[in-house]
């Protein structure tokens, strides 16, 4: 393939479409690539070169059918639960890789050994947010073009591009990537599909796009400075995806000459199913492996993907009766650091959403910083390596409260000989019924997110924190399962049912209307209606808006930019 800078791209069976032109539908088109969006052709033009999208399209051809398995895969195991009524367990077909005793992972590089406290949920195309990242005294940031971004075409070529000139050294007084914050990179989940790619016909599963640019344009580099290529995988449900990602690990460093071992990768432990397979995970990806990670919501969000039409497994109110404390997420918790401390790798927490107030003086500030202490010790305890916050201002006091009660770089010396987990531990529901303020909330959660992502933002501020898709998974889960199962509130007598949530959304919007002024917040409440008021339940929002509300407009460059415009300077 070839490609000049006038943005013709071609192969050996036809052209690919100039700038400003509509793709060419040919079947003798083996790669179509749409047009750059306003005002960053000179991105664009950096990032689709020829050589970049040869490595794409053979990226993408040669994994295409594996992605399809593994997407199939997950759609079989949920109609055989389903069929069956049967729960996971820990698997008998791999019980000879959780008895072998000796088997490691492999020691991650030195700037992985020490990240007690990274940034989460750090959208690239935020350029002003990313470089006050960079020049933070943070050990990490989760670049992320996941649960915080919106993927509109403009904001992952912009937020792409940021990494490469980040990587490259070329934002002016911002510490030499060897320096600065060590970056995890967080392309998008196996759900998502690039809708302005489209290889062999079809379009480019979104991870492999994200996955590919970084790597091609950044992978040396970051190797070469000792500071990467790292990431985070995210929404991985079996050890069949990480071996699918390890495959494409080893093919990636041959294609760029890179050794064996270089790419490390930390997986997000987000679905139920997941949490029963964490040592096949590890041991997929032994050579690429960076740990595991644990949070809360989107985890708890899959219980109700899988097994929210049982009663049994009614989720309650999340506001009131669900923490790190409960059983089933304690012991999630306890077995991820037990079983990455058991094989020599890295076990990190969840990220810290509460934003700080401007005053130290203020009693605000001190009750948000005691909670977060308080909720952060209890992971710090539970023996993990490290964790994330949004709020730049936590960085410090984490930072401190880790040193005052660990010694060392991590905790891998803490094996938690003490913990057993069984899967009625992983599987047990906590008790606690549906409250009318938590279920308001998570109505103005649901509605603010879509909301955001029409306006081409992947989170937003809500009563104090950051929210994101996490927590509007969580938010439409339980909205949709309260309906299913016609819950009763506690403060009344009344059903969750349909005609109450619709009620309910009419009068939140009386409020949110005034705390968010928008056109297209109307839009964003019907669409959360159609959500939680549909039959079967949407496997995952992101999905429901990028496909079945297909999402390819292209953002004014001006709205991403301001995507924390309304937050005080501090928290950028």
């Amino acid at each position: 393939m070839t490609a000049g800078l006038s943005g013709s791209f071609l192969d050996s069976r036809g052209p690919l479409p100039l700038r400003g032109q509509k793709p060419v539908c040919s079947s003798s088109v083996s790669m179509e690539l749409f047009p750059s969006p306003y005002g960053l052709q000179q991105e664009y033009e950096t990032l689709f070169t020829s050589s970049s999208l040869d490595f794409l399209h053979q990226l993408i051809s040669t994994f295409n059918e594996e992605v399809d398995q593994v997407l199939g895969l997950r759609v079989s195991r949920k109609a055989q639960l389903d069929l069956s009524g049967d729960l996971p367990g820990f698997l008998e077909s791999t019980i000879n890789i959780r008895r072998d005793p000796d088997w490691r992972v492999l020691p991650v590089p030195p700037r992985l050994q020490r990240r007690h406290v990274d940034i989460g949920d750090l959208a690239p195309c935020d350029t002003q947010r990313f470089i006050k990242a960079l020049r933070s005294p943070a050990q990490g940031l989760q670049v992320d073009f996941d649960d915080g971004n919106c993927p509109t075409f403009y904001n992952q070529i912009k937020g792409i591009h940021n990494v490469l000139k980040a990587v490259h050294n070329q934002f002016p007084n911002v510490p030499d990537i060897s320096q600065a914050p060590v970056l995890m990179l967080r392309p998008r989940a196996w759900n998502m599909v690039e809708h302005n790619i489209m290889v062999e016909g079809r379009e480019a599963p979104g991870p492999l796009v994200d996955f590919g640019l970084l790597m091609f344009h950044c992978g040396r580099k970051l190797y070469e400075n000792k500071s990467g290529p790292f990431f985070y995988l995210s929404k991985v449900e079996s050890f069949m995806e990480a071996r699918l990602w390890n495959k494409i690990f080893i093919w990636t460093q041959q294609k760029l000459g890179l050794p064996v071992g270089s790419i490390k990768a930390t997986v997000l432990i987000e679905n139920v199913l997941a949490a029963f397979e964490m040592e096949e995970i590890l041991y997929e990806l032994r050579e690429h492996s960076a740990g595991l990670n644990c949070g809360i919501w989107d985890y708890s969000a899959s219980f109700v993907n899988k097994f929210g039409h049982r009663q049994a497994f009614l989720l309650p109110d999340r506001s009131k009766y669900v923490n790190m404390e409960k059983r089933f997420l304690r012991s999630y918790m306890d077995l991820l650091v037990q079983t990455c401390h058991r094989r020599g790798a890295l076990a990190t927490g969840g990220m810290a959403a509460l934003l700080l107030p401007q005053d130290p003086q203020s009693d605000s500030y001190r009750r948000v910083l005691a909670t977060v202490t308080r909720l952060k010790l209890l992971e710090i305890q539970a023996g993990v390596d490290g964790f994330m916050v949004y709020d730049l201002s936590l960085i410090e006091p984490m930072q401190k409260l880790f040193k005052l009660h660990t010694e060392g770089e991590n905790q891998l010396d803490q094996l938690r000989h003490d913990v057993t987990v069984t899967p009625e531990d992983l599987l047990s529901m906590p008790s606690g019924g549906v409250t009318l303020s938590g279920l308001m909330y998570n109505i103005a959660v649901g509605v603010l997110f879509i909301n955001a992502w029409l306006s081409g933002k992947g989170h937003f501020f809500y009563r104090g924190q950051v929210e994101d898709s996490a927590t509007a998974e969580i938010s439409r889960s339980q909205v949709w399962q309260w309906i299913r199962h016609q819950t009763g509130l506690e403060d009344d007598s009344r059903l969750v049912s349909r005609r109450l949530v619709s009620d309910l959304t009419k009068e939140i919007m009386m409020e949110l209307k005034v705390l968010c002024p928008s056109v297209s917040l109307p839009s964003a409440a019907d669409m959360f209606l159609e959500v939680v008021l549909r039959r079967d339940f949407p496997e995952f929002i992101t999905s429901y808006l990028n496909q079945d509300h297909t999402f390819i407009t292209s953002q004014d460059p001006g709205q991403v930019e301001a995507v924390d415009s309304h937050l005080p300077r501090s928290k950028l």
